[in-house]
């Protein structure tokens, strides 16, 4: 550092000093050199000795090998084929491997296309399912594999495809087949309805048999003819008793149920077949136009409709979430609302009561059988009640014009007997009783006329039309008897009320018709308590009962009584002043003719051949009658003296007219 300082001289005593430091080195480099200078000289000449030798065995080695690779060349050889094979070895083994894991996958693309091929599409689904999971990922470096990853998606598409397309022939085919899967349900549930009641029927006989013995063996035998018919008929139906399963194949839905959950589209299917069912519960529920015409149109309706929630059932029960009852429940309030509005609106164009009979008994069938499917069928019931009052209204259609031709094909005279077996025939009919009539020898007369035991014997029908739309109804006793007295009164108050009305008032009906309706009516009030016997001996309901109606016919036939009374009092001053139009007084004669007036006599000549048909009338009626009639007669006399047209009287007139006066007295 020094050397650098700015030090006078500095650089020349380092010069100075670094040369006395070179020949220090030398004279130590020169020494070293002599000490080992002799030694070099030795080892140069030990390896001049050694040259030759190493020469030598230069020429040694190289013979040994050359020798050598003549000697190896075949093991090289051979070294080489052992390389080779070991490698062959190698990569059979390495495809042989690869192979193993190779041939699972391709096993189970066959498969997966046998089951395509067979239609087995859900099992396919398994299989690619273990294809894509377990197989395919071992061997996914191959390009095969990569086509195979591509198709499955394709085949899920084309096994969705293939399901839908199966499942809406499906729904094809239970839309042709419903009427047949309705009908059938129905005959089963109308079978098994006439073997509970033959059942019930037994049991009531059994139930019975310790109290009643002797009468009920003759019960019981009969009651085990029947059930064993109805046994009988069972075993013989037995082979033919189809179900929903026989009539349809439900693979197609069971099928696509489960492909569509496999793929994770459970919901989507779900979906699409409530929409469809939903479409064709629509069509199934619009009913033809021409049905309410003839009992096979409401036969085919209720069928379809029965038929469809038959099936829906069935899918309820074997499949899991594909329906709900709450969407049954929810489809059946939606068909029953429109079933309803239907009914009532066909209904109201039926005016034959048999066939409304045949419709109520449809819809109980129909409504029994959907309530042995868990149907809710009281609405059903409830519309019947409205469906009766229509049937009732089409029944007294029916007998008001029975009536009216019982009542034109009449004699209007009484009824005659020649024998006991004609009276035993006529009182079959009509409960006549007379105690007086009867000790009296044939041939006699009965006081009624021929419409008599027939109009009883067509209430009598009437009551048992009307127990026809009464019965399976479920209802009680006590409910029927009241639908059939209220029925009865509706005949007896309006229809044969009105019969009888417009038929006093017809002009060809004269006094003495008039006289037997009076008499008709009479005896029909009589018969009035025998009709509610009669309807008590079928509903088994007792008259003391508090809630049994009465008939109202005494009220009824009072009515066409007075009427009849009426138009008697009418009719006979109508004919007494028909005798007055004919009289002609000369008002101006000298004297009287010594007698009564020629149109006078014959005044009371018709007048008493006339009293004398009112023998058979109440006495209250033919005093009212001549009082009516003798009124009448002073009243046209006194004013035919007062006309104003008369101008003057001689007292031969008035003589004359005073004898006519003491004629009347």
């Amino acid at each position: 550092r020094s050397v650098y300082d700015d030090q006078p001289n500095a650089h020349q005593k380092f010069m100075e000093k670094l040369d006395a430091c070179i020949r220090n080195h030398d004279r130590e480099i020169e020494k070293m050199c002599n000490f080992h200078h002799q030694g070099f000289v030795d080892a140069i000449t030990e390896l001049l000795k050694v040259r030759a030798d190493a020469e030598k065995l230069k020429v040694q080695v190289t013979d040994t090998n050359r020798r050598l690779q003549d000697a190896g060349k075949e093991v090289i050889a051979q070294t080489e084929e052992i390389i080779r094979c070991r490698v062959q070895q190698r990569n059979i083994t390495t495809v042989v491997e690869k192979l193993q894991l190779c041939l699972p996958v391709l096993e189970m693309y066959s498969k997966l296309k046998e089951q395509m091929s067979v239609k087995r599409y859900y099992s396919a689904l398994k299989t690619m399912e273990q294809l894509e999971n377990l197989y395919l990922p071992r061997v996914s470096q191959y390009r095969f594999c990569q086509i195979m990853i591509e198709n499955l998606p394709k085949l899920r598409e084309e096994i969705k495809e293939i399901s839908m397309s199966d499942l809406k022939d499906f729904l094809e085919s239970i839309r042709k087949h419903s009427d047949r899967i309705g009908e059938t349900a129905m005959k089963q549930a109308q079978q098994q309805k006439t073997f509970s009641s033959a059942l019930q029927k037994q049991n009531n006989v059994n139930y019975g048999r310790n109290m009643h013995l002797g009468r009920n063996r003759i019960l019981e035998s009969k009651n085990e003819i029947i059930l064993k018919r109805t046994f009988e008929d069972e075993d013989e139906h037995e082979e033919e008793v189809l179900t929903a399963q026989d009539l349809v194949d439900f693979s197609p839905v069971y099928r696509c149920l489960h492909i569509y959950s496999v793929l994770g589209d459970g919901e989507v299917f779900e979906n699409y077949y409530r929409k469809q069912r939903r479409k064709q519960a629509r069509l199934v529920l619009q009913p033809q136009s021409s049905m309410h015409e003839t009992v096979e149109g409401y036969r085919r309706y209720f069928s379809q409709i029965v038929g469809f929630f038959v099936v829906e059932d069935h899918i309820l029960h074997v499949t899991q979430g594909l329906v709900t009852r709450t969407y049954t429940d929810e489809l059946w309030n939606m068909a029953l609302s429109k079933i309803i509005a239907v009914l009532r609106t066909h209904s109201s164009y039926c005016s034959d009561p048999d066939l409304v009979l045949e419709l109520k008994n449809l819809i109980v069938i129909f409504a029994d059988t959907l309530q042995s499917y868990g149907f809710p069928v009281n609405r059903l019931f409830d519309l019947l009640f409205e469906i009766r009052d229509q049937y009732n209204e089409t029944l007294l259609k029916k007998w008001s014009g029975l009536f009216r031709d019982i009542f034109e094909a009449d004699n209007y005279s009484p009824i005659p007997v020649a024998n006991e077996e004609e009276y035993r025939i006529v009182i079959s009919k009509f409960p006549f009783q007379d105690p007086e009539l009867d000790k009296q020898s044939f041939p006699k007369k009965l006081p009624m006329s021929q419409s008599v035991p027939q109009i009883y014997m067509q209430v009598k029908e009437f009551i048992y039309a009307s127990l026809k739309f009464s019965e399976s109804l479920h209802r009680s006793s006590t409910e029927i008897d009241d639908m059939l007295r209220k029925s009865t009164n509706l005949l007896l108050t309006r229809t044969l009320s009105s019969c009888l009305q417009n038929l006093i008032k017809k002009p060809h009906i004269g006094l003495t018709e008039l006289v037997q309706i009076i008499i008709n009516t009479t005896h029909l009030e009589q018969a009035c308590k025998y009709l509610e016997d009669f309807i008590s001996n079928i509903t088994n309901i007792s008259q003391l009962t508090v809630h049994t109606a009465r008939l109202y016919g005494l009220s009824t036939f009072k009515d066409a009584r007075h009427a009849a009374e009426g138009e008697i009092y009418t009719k006979l001053n109508q004919k007494i002043d028909e005798f007055i139009q004919i009289a002609d007084y000369d008002w101006t004669m000298s004297e009287s003719d010594g007698r009564a007036s020629g149109y006078l006599m014959d005044l009371i000549n018709f007048l008493r051949s006339t009293f004398q048909v009112f023998t058979h009338l109440p006495g209250k009626v033919a005093q009212t009658a001549c009082m009516s009639a003798c009124q009448h007669l002073s009243m046209s006399l006194m004013q035919m003296l007062l006309d104003s047209e008369l101008k003057q009287i001689s007292m031969g007139a008035i003589q004359q007219f005073n004898l006519d006066v003491i004629q009347c007295e």
